[in-house]
């Protein structure tokens, strides 16, 4: 009986460090779920300085057709929305900007502005637009809506994107060499796909998500 007392006392010390090491790994759980939730303020700086930095790369792949870089920056499950309410996939994103189907010139963007939510960044910005839809220029003003989404190694990915024209479809710019009938004819007949290519280029836009 006195040996077990001993062994019984003895062992209540690796108890006590014991339940303290699991107090600690609670404590320390909860505090980093709480970070996530409410960052501290100078890691909401830290955080939106990335995303607006991302937008910059998501902008030079875009006009370089920076396949590689896209596929990094789009999320597998990413959904994108273009103007005319067509829904698009990461792949069909890819495959769109692979293909240089409407390879764009000029993307100037204005009015950035990131809203954190937990590990979820929300962007919305305005961008003038400046290219060609298979062969036709086009040109616009859009708003955009990106949202990112923190993963677990720190980086981010774009899981969704809107974009929205702003006001009715520009008319179509004048050809720059000259005023030929042939070359008159161009912008008129551009003119409808300058009214679809918004769909077109908002999901353009999208795909460099």
């Amino acid at each position: 009986m006195a040996q077990q007392r001993i062994q019984h006392r003895c062992s209540r010390p690796g108890r006590s460090v014991l339940g303290f090491a699991l107090l600690a790994a609670a404590l320390w759980l909860s505090a980093g779920q709480a970070e996530g939730q409410h960052p501290h303020p100078k890691r909401n700086d830290q955080y939106k300085h990335e995303v607006e930095q991302l937008e910059q790369v998501w902008r030079k792949a875009e006009l370089s057709g920076d396949v590689a870089t896209m596929d990094k920056l789009l999320s597998d499950d990413y959904v994108g929305i273009t103007m005319s309410g067509q829904v698009v996939t990461k792949e069909q994103q890819l495959e769109r900007l692979r293909t240089r189907t409407m390879p764009l010139s000029r993307i100037d963007l204005m009015d950035v502005h990131v809203k954190l939510i937990g590990t979820t960044a929300i962007v919305t910005s305005r961008a003038e637009v400046e290219g060609t839809d298979e062969g036709v220029p086009m040109h616009g003003t859009f708003r955009y809506t990106r949202v990112y989404s923190r993963q677990p190694n720190g980086s981010w990915k774009v899981t969704n994107f809107e974009a929205t024209r702003v006001g009715p479809p520009p008319p179509p710019r004048p050809p720059e060499n000259g005023g030929s009938a042939s070359g008159g004819a161009a912008p008129s007949g551009g003119a409808q796909p300058e009214g679809n290519t918004p769909a077109n280029g908002g999901g353009t836009t999208g795909q460099a998500q």
